[in-house]
């Protein structure tokens, strides 16, 4: 049988791990990579170096994309300039949509503009609700029962081989306009956050739950960059118009 043809220029896809523990889970990462067309690897405060020599030994041919991986410190800095991210997760959720099937999140990638990127926990933990809410959708890779737990490495060949076979994604929605920067998202989301705790919509001892539904709502939107900088304005407008009112009682519904 011939080997697929596949021209991987129309998903610029990177690869996220968080706190990766091991060197050879590392070298076996970039070889799967390499395997599948992806490049981009970045690394967020890693216990592990990709110059280690196990990490070297499990990539084989795949060195370049050891040379080449990202080291930042935190999650933020990894998917600030994406316009979707995806996380990994083997968790059921109560907050949020349900999660795609790795054949799924590769269409849902495919679909966006501008760099994407797929997100992977630590080895003994996964990713944390914190980490998760960088993410607007998440992926969980079916198993069997009776042994449901995988290697990241294996988890990352999964998702990397689900967007190789993905040759002939829908057409790429077509926006008027920009679409956002992950950074800016959580811009908004923080200055959202804010303005509702000024007014007392929200609480701080259940702010968090709340903003998660809020996260849901405008995830489902696909804001562009101009929409979120309307809301940005109608939050300002908030703020200067709950310090004109301070001792006046606004009708809002207290949180719960």
């Amino acid at each position: 049988m011939p080997k697929q043809e596949y021209d991987p220029a129309h998903l610029n896809v990177r690869i996220v791990l968080v706190a990766p523990q091991g060197a050879r889970n590392l070298g076996a990462i970039a070889r799967v990579m390499k395997n599948f067309d992806l490049s981009e690897l970045w690394l967020v405060a890693p216990e592990c170096s990709p110059e280690d020599e196990e990490a070297r030994h499990m990539a084989v041919h795949a060195a370049d994309v050891l040379e080449g991986a990202r080291i930042v410190p935190t999650l933020s800095q990894a998917v600030a300039d994406c316009t979707r991210v995806v996380g990994t997760t083997a968790r059921i959720r109560t907050v949020g949509d349900p999660p795609l099937s790795p054949a799924e999140g590769a269409r849902w990638l495919g679909a966006g503009e501008g760099t994407a990127a797929y997100v992977f926990g630590p080895e003994d933990r996964g990713l944390s609700n914190e980490e998760l809410a960088y993410c607007q959708r998440t992926v969980q890779i079916p198993t069997g029962a009776a042994y449901s737990s995988l290697n990241l490495a294996q988890a990352v060949g999964i998702c990397a081989y689900a967007l190789f076979l993905d040759s002939e994604p829908p057409p790429p929605v077509t926006y008027s306009e920009p679409m956002p920067e992950t950074e800016a998202l959580e811009g908004f989301y923080a200055h959202l956050e804010r303005a509702l705790l000024e007014i007392g919509y929200l609480q701080p001892h259940t702010a968090q739950r709340k903003l998660e539904k809020f996260r849901r709502l405008f995830n489902r939107a696909n804001l562009t960059a101009q929409e979120v900088a309307l809301l940005r304005g109608v939050l300002r407008q908030i703020g200067w118009a709950s310090t004109q009112n301070r001792d006046r009682q606004l009708p809002l519904t207290p949180d719960t």
